[in-house]
């Protein structure tokens, strides 16, 4: 059952993308005349595309704080990260624009034109001096409206439940654009594919946006705390919402 279902996630996927190419051409054309005219249409239809492929693939989740998304100014979501199935789940969830920053590999797949259509950065973590830069242009996405998603890891954890440090690079994302932080909090992921590699597998999962961090008025010990201070946060809300998950 695990084949079928992994195949039809890979069609509608290679389909999408197949789609996507005159669409690409038809949105850039329009954006020639009126830039920023198609944010809206790119990130829904990635947002329709990610729906798809959780639905087909994914597990069963459990949805808590949606509410505390702001639809009238830009954010940066801030993850746990356990699964390539992370960036899905959120994505298909989040109804504001959103760009993610994500690994340098990814430049060399056939997702690359839809990620950068949405704003997607990808960071390349041997190079600090690129490294910087990807930041800083996440910075200035953030201060023209467009909300950041970056995961303080920087790399997956190989253990479910276990956080690994948070980079606190990734957090001048929003201090310097002075916008608020959603800790975005993951439970079970690691279930839907890693833990059974490369089996597929429809688990329980429960995702919680939390209420947002404000940081415009921050100062430097806060912005230096900010780091740990939304990592105990998530680990807090990943221990309470492992309860649900058993429950299921």
């Amino acid at each position: 059952m695990w084949v079928i279902r992994a195949l039809l996630a890979l069609i509608f996927a290679a389909a999408i993308i197949l789609i996507d190419l005159p669409l690409h051409l038809i949105t850039w054309l329009i954006e020639k005349v009126k830039p920023g005219a198609c944010t809206g249409f790119r990130h829904g239809y990635a947002r329709f595309a990610m729906k798809g492929i959780w639905f087909l693939a994914g597990g069963r989740a459990t949805v808590i704080g949606l509410s505390n998304i702001p639809k009238d100014r830009p954010v940066l979501f801030v993850g746990n990260h356990r699964s390539i199935f992370d960036i899905i789940l959120a994505g298909s969830l989040i109804p504001v624009p959103v760009g993610f920053v994500a690994k340098k590999e990814l430049q060399g797949t056939p997702i690359r034109l839809i990620m950068e259509e949405i704003h997607c950065l990808f960071l390349d973590r041997e190079d600090a001096r690129q490294g910087l830069k990807t930041i800083l242009t996440a910075i200035d996405y953030v201060k023209s409206g467009i909300s950041m998603f970056i995961f303080p890891e920087g790399t997956r954890s190989k253990e479910e439940g276990k956080f690994l440090p948070f980079h606190a690079g990734s957090f001048k994302i929003a201090t310097k654009a002075k916008a608020p932080i959603i800790p975005v909090t993951i439970v079970g992921m690691g279930d839907v594919f890693e833990d059974h590699y490369p089996r597929l597998k429809w688990a329980p999962v429960v995702i919680e946006f939390g209420e947002p961090i404000e940081t415009a008025d921050m100062d430097r010990n806060a912005q230096k705390e900010l780091p740990d201070r939304v990592k105990a946060l998530m680990e807090e809300t990943y221990k309470k919402n492992s309860a649900l998950i058993a429950q299921k």
